[in-house]
């Protein structure tokens, strides 16, 4: 068991933190906005907080820089329930920052500032806390942060300790930036598939972590890595669920108006986390992250924008999408 000092997390998270900086107008390129917005931002950071939106203790081990932007991350963090214990600081790197363009309903551009290192992949293994790692209702972590040393030792020291527990996730999140070579990327995510028992990724991070685009035989290549879900995101197509058991699910996109695209999967991660701590079925699980990811893309902001569950529900309420309700 944890130290009386390090409690049982239903979640705790590994991996981005940083800041967004995001224009307050819509179709308009970089270099002729007037107004950006500050936001709070990450993948893992957004994933932690959509977490702690539905009532679930969860927590961060990430790293910022000693400076405003850093001071800045752990204060939205903490304001918003998310253990930040395990957020420390690198005097020497500046906290991240990111920018993105908003051309509404598939345009994105964005533009990480991650010079000339992230804080986040300077993680140490003699640092992680496994035995929160350990004893966390889920683990989830990305591919980012098998991107470089050290922060692929901690990772793999982490999974270690996590012995391939039950809801060992993987998010496959790959980032061509973060990499100095695709291949060594595939490589580094299939050695993490062998240590996790769900992965979650669209159709290009399948095809980069197991050679696949078809929805149906990537889902089948990652399970044959000893997976007991594969869960991949297809886009308009909705998304496709499979077991090792031979359980296929398929569920629809939820219809939204765009506003930003950017912070949708995150969203889809953190109400995955919920339903998967609920015990729902996979089918009411895919839907109801759907819709999660559905309502934050229909927001200009990614972590304060993660919704609640009475927003989620009110949303399938209104299309014939929704699933039974299991609280």
């Amino acid at each position: 068991m944890n130290p009386p000092h390090e409690p049982t997390y239903d979640l705790v998270v590994i991996g981005r933190c940083g800041v967004d900086v995001y224009p307050m107008e819509s179709g308009v390129s970089l270099e002729d906005v007037d107004t950006f917005g500050k936001f709070l931002g990450g993948s893992a950071a957004n994933v932690a907080v959509a977490a702690a939106r539905y009532g679930h203790t969860s927590a961060l081990i990430s790293r910022t820089g000693d400076d405003p932007f850093g001071r800045f991350v752990t204060r939205s963090l903490h304001d918003i329930g998310v253990d930040t214990r395990y957020v420390t600081r690198v005097p020497r790197f500046p906290t991240p920052v990111t920018f993105c363009e908003i051309f509404p309903p598939d345009h994105f551009p964005l533009y990480f500032y991650r010079y000339p290192v992230a804080p986040d992949l300077m993680i140490e293994a003699d640092d992680m806390p496994l035995a929160a790692i350990r004893d966390a209702h889920i683990y989830w972590a990305t591919a980012t942060g098998l991107s470089r040393e050290p922060s692929r030792a901690a990772h793999r020291a982490a999974w270690a300790a996590r012995n391939r527990r039950s809801h060992t996730i993987l998010d496959l999140d790959y980032r061509p930036q973060f990499w100095d070579d695709e291949a060594n990327a595939s490589g580094q995510i299939q050695a993490a598939l062998t240590c996790c028992t769900i992965a979650v990724g669209n159709l290009e991070e399948c095809r980069v972590a197991v050679g696949e685009t078809d929805p149906d035989r990537a889902a089948d290549a990652l399970l044959a890595h000893g997976l007991d879900l594969a869960i991949v995101k297809m886009g308009p197509r909705g998304v496709l669920g499979k077991t090792r058991d031979g359980e296929r699910v398929i569920v629809p996109p939820t219809p939204i108006d765009v506003v930003n695209g950017l912070g949708a999967g995150d969203a889809f991660g953190g109400a995955l986390c919920h339903g998967l701590l609920h015990h729902w079925t996979l089918h009411h699980t895919l839907t109801f992250a759907s819709a999660a990811g559905a309502l934050v893309a229909s927001r200009l902001a990614c972590s304060t924008a993660m919704p609640t569950h009475s927003e989620v529900d009110d949303l399938l309420t209104r299309h014939t999408t929704r699933p039974d309700r299991a609280h």
